[in-house]
C-alpha cells in the first residue's frame, strides 16, 4: 500500500450556489433589458412653458435620434419609445414632453398610456402625462424628465 493523501472533495456552500444563481439570473435580465426595439422609441416636449420636465428645443441637435413624427403622439396620450427607455407624450395640441419609461417604484418599464397618465404594469402605479408626477402609488417619486427636440414634424432624443 502507498501513502498517497486525499484531500476530500467538498461541494460549494448553500450561499456560493445561491450566489452563482443570483448572478446569472441578473446577466439574463440585464441583457433582455439592454435589448433595443427599433420599433418604439420617444421623448419630446415642444411646450413653450418653461417646465423643465422634457423641453424641447426649437432647434435641432445634429447627431440625435428620430423617435417619431409629431403626428404619431396623439393629443392628451403619449407613446412609449422601449429600445431608447423613454416615454413622449402631447398634453396639449402641440406641447410634447418626454420622461424616462423606468418605473421609479422598483425599475420596470412602464407599458401603456390612457386617461391622461403613463401606468406601469408591475405594481400599478401611475404617472401624469403632463408632468411626469405621480398620480397613483406606490411610486413615490415622478419619471425623470428626458430632452427632446421638435423640429418641423420631427421629434428628435437630444
Amino acid at each position: 500500500m502507498t501513502s498517497e493523501s486525499f484531500e476530500p472533495v467538498t461541494a460549494p456552500s448553500r450561499r456560493t450556489a445561491l450566489a452563482a444563481v443570483g448572478a446569472a439570473g441578473l446577466a439574463v435580465a440585464l441583457t433582455a433589458c439592454s435589448s433595443s426595439d427599433d420599433s418604439s422609441s420617444d421623448s419630446s416636449d415642444t411646450s413653450s412653458s418653461s417646465s423643465t420636465s422634457g423641453s424641447t428645443t426649437a432647434q435641432g441637435d445634429a447627431g440625435g435620434t428620430e423617435l417619431a413624427k409629431t403626428t404619431d403622439i396623439p393629443e392628451g396620450g403619449g407613446k412609449i419609445f422601449a429600445s431608447q427607455g423613454v416615454v413622449v407624450t402631447q398634453p396639449t395640441a402641440g406641447t410634447y414632453k418626454a420622461f424616462s419609461s423606468k418605473c421609479t417604484h422598483q425599475g420596470c418599464a412602464v407599458s401603456s398610456i390612457s386617461n391622461g397618465v403613463i401606468v406601469c404594469p408591475c405594481h400599478k402605479s401611475e404617472f401624469s402625462v403632463t408632468d411626469g408626477s405621480v398620480k397613483k402609488g406606490p411610486a413615490t417619486t415622478a419619471l425623470p424628465a428626458e430632452q427632446i427636440t421638435v423640429s418641423g414634424d420631427s421629434i428628435t432624443l437630444a
